[in-house]
């Protein structure tokens, strides 16, 4: 199995990069990507198991990895919501399938999105991972547009070795990540 091109660049050219640019002796403490983890959450399959299913299949295609199915954690009356009914999917990524994802997200489907100017950077948390918030899955090439019966979204976290959010930026920014220009 041939390894993942990001990841080969991040061993070659980034970590000698920000191992200079932040000033870190060791390259083992160089901020690295410990895992992508991939949120949809679907109020629809209250009312509407198959809409559930779907969802399911779209992140399944797109990751190349089945999502486990999260269920309610309390019962919510107002919104016909009971203990443990499915809600939502999520999908975790590491290694060589996080590196893929990544590189497919940031230079296909970044760029597919409608007006595209670059994504936020108030998305860090202070512990140095980052999320954002996609509207649309069908900028994925994965997805077949013309069998799309309604769009849905979806929360990405990249979670990081990072101390701080800095690190985090100039990490996520090494590998290609378009953030829109900074006004900090």
């Amino acid at each position: 199995m041939a390894e993942a091109r990001l990841y080969t660049q991040f061993k070659n050219e980034i970590v000698p990069a920000l191992q200079k640019d932040l000033g870190i002796e060791n390259t083992m403490a160089v901020p690295k990507l410990l895992k992508i983890s991939i949120n949809a959450g679907v109020g629809e399959a209250i009312t509407d198991r198959k809409r559930l299913d779907d969802v399911a299949n779209n992140i399944g295609n797109i990751t190349g990895q089945k999502p486990v199915i999260t269920k309610a954690r309390k019962s919510i009356s107002n919104f016909k919501l009971r203990d443990g009914m499915p809600i939502g999917c999520k999908v975790t990524l590491r290694s060589k399938i996080m590196y893929e994802f990544l590189d497919r997200f940031i230079n296909l489907a970044l760029p597919r999105t409608r007006d595209f100017q670059g994504i936020s950077d108030k998305g860090f948390d202070g512990r140095g991972n980052y999320t954002v918030g996609i509207k649309e899955h069908a900028i994925f090439p994965e997805i077949d547009t013309d069998k799309l019966d309604r769009l849905h979204g979806m929360d990405i976290t990249f979670v990081t070795s990072a101390e701080n959010d800095e690190q985090a930026y100039k990490l996520l920014t090494s590998f290609g990540m378009p953030f829109k220009k900074r006004n900090r």
